[in-house]
């Protein structure tokens, strides 16, 4: 698939309305791609709707942008979703699981309560993303599944338990939906960066580390892979920082 055939495909992001997601969703829509975007903040979506809409270029046709309020671990509101895109835009083409939370503490003294929330935001709710979007897929003929995990599910830290629990089991899941999915034409990729500078996990917003990724470096990776040949499946992708902080 070129960059002109992505014009006109249709995506749907979670986690949409910063850091990542947001990047994702600018990267997709200056392509031509129509995209939804995800996330449990209705005012936070209206703000990064029109952040995306404000980055225009005229080089090409740059597609069209609509929001929908949901939370990832509901099953029915990830249903609703992959509903209101197709009534919108048509079709769903592509879907690109960003939603993700990180509570960082000693195994001890993390609460259930926090447990649950990473492990039902992080694992659960990419399944009944996916869940809900298969069916849409096969009706459109295949499509791509992305899933933005992290370099913590194959390299555990302490403080990490439940964080690094939910990404290691995210890419597992990967790993059985491409294997699954593939005879559909729907291509499935696991996208695992390192430390990115956003206010994830409770960074300050003035923060910036300028050792880290930047979020359009995890948004190129994204583009690239759906320009990717249909014969090539890069179902793993490592991104890190080329000089990590010592």
């Amino acid at each position: 698939m070129s960059v002109a055939q992505l014009q006109g495909q249709v995506a749907v992001v979670t986690g949409a309305s910063q850091g990542i997601g947001q990047a994702i969703v600018s990267a997709l829509t200056l392509e031509g791609v129509d995209v939804v975007m995800c996330s449990r903040s209705r005012d936070g979506l209206s703000e990064a709707v029109a952040n995306v809409r404000n980055a225009s270029r005229t080089d090409r046709r740059q597609g069209r942008v609509e929001s929908f309020a949901a939370d990832v671990r509901d099953p029915s509101q990830m249903d609703s979703l992959m509903a209101s895109a197709v009534k919108t835009f048509g079709r769903l083409d592509i879907l690109v699981n960003n939603a993700g939370v990180g509570r960082f503490q000693p195994l001890a003294e993390l609460s259930v309560e926090d447990w649950r929330t990473v492990i039902e935001t992080n694992l659960s709710g990419v399944f009944f993303a996916c869940h809900a979007a298969i069916s849409r897929l096969r009706d459109g003929g295949g499509g791509w599944i992305i899933n933005v995990s992290s370099l913590a599910g194959q390299h555990p830290f302490p403080g990490g338990a439940a964080y690094c629990a939910s990404k290691a089991g995210l890419d597992a899941l990967s790993e059985v939906l491409m294997q699954e999915l593939r005879d559909d034409d729907i291509r499935v990729s696991c996208v695992a960066p390192g430390s990115v500078d956003t206010r994830f996990g409770g960074a300050n917003a003035g923060s910036s580390a300028t050792w880290k990724l930047d979020r359009n470096d995890v948004a190129q990776v994204v583009l690239e892979l759906l320009n990717h040949h249909p014969r090539s499946l890069p179902s793993r992708v490592e991104i890190r920082p080329s000089r990590p902080r010592k």
